[in-house]
């Protein structure tokens, strides 16, 4: 886990004291950088306006987090328990290759624990951070996705080509990443309301099936073994007169 999650850093020089910390506002800090981070962008947003959100003073910003980006990266190390839950759901999965049930049990295990999450109060920011800020070409998300995220790509990416052998692991890469894209739209749009004409609410937990259908579909479609070809003989010539 990162320093940033777990020991305050030093207080810059010449700042001014600042209260005895408590657990509470620490919390409160980073409560508040995972609302404001999701909703106006990680650049968008100021150490003093997080500070004000948390309703602290800025020093105990730097002295629980140090830099912004820390703040950032110690968002994800305290939500690293929501990767855990889904790898959890992975390793319970008994991967039989080329069986539907098991390529759709892959796909839950690494939907609807998210689904979840960004149906509860408490998870819903942070859903909302992953899906729009770290796949949006933010620098600083590169040192999230490398420790957090990408190891349970892997894991996952190697369970579904096991499901699948009739594909190579770089094929089932792009379907790790096009089953990904069409969980994070389905996390942060909102354009279904209009398409719909209002019939559809954003992240709606009613679709989630719908959902699960759609990418495993996709992926059975489009790495199923090749149908075998039947054999074809050679009619015998007959010889000439």
């Amino acid at each position: 886990m990162s320093r940033t999650a777990s020991s305050p850093a030093s207080l810059p020089a010449g700042a001014p004291p600042v209260a005895e910390p408590r657990p509470d506002r620490r919390m409160a800090i980073l409560l508040a950088a995972e609302r404001l981070f999701a909703l106006r962008g990680y650049h968008a947003v100021s150490l003093r306006q997080i500070a004000e959100e948390a309703g602290v003073p800025l020093a105990l910003l730097s002295y629980y987090f140090g830099a912004k980006h820390e703040l950032f990266i110690a968002i994800f190390a305290h939500w690293n328990s929501t990767i855990e839950a889904r790898l959890a759901a992975l390793r319970a999965v008994r991967i039989v290759p080329g069986e539907e049930a098991t390529l759709a049990a892959i796909v839950e295990a690494f939907v609807l624990p998210v689904l979840r999450l960004r149906a509860s109060p408490e998870g819903e920011y942070y859903a909302l951070l992953v899906a729009r800020q770290l796949y949006q070409a933010v620098d600083e998300a590169e040192a999230v996705l490398r420790e957090f995220f990408d190891p349970m790509a892997h894991a996952f990416i190697d369970a579904l080509h096991a499901a699948l052998p009739a594909a190579t692991r770089a094929q089932v890469a792009w379907g790790y990443q096009f089953m990904l894209g069409a969980l994070l739209n389905h996390l942060s749009d909102t354009r279904i309301v209009g398409l719909s004409r209002g019939q559809n609410r954003p992240a709606d937990p009613a679709a989630a099936p719908l959902l699960l259908q759609f990418i495993t579909g996709g992926l059975r479609a489009a790495f199923a073994a090749p149908p075998a070809r039947p054999k074809t003989r050679n009619p015998r010539r007959r010889p000439s007169p």
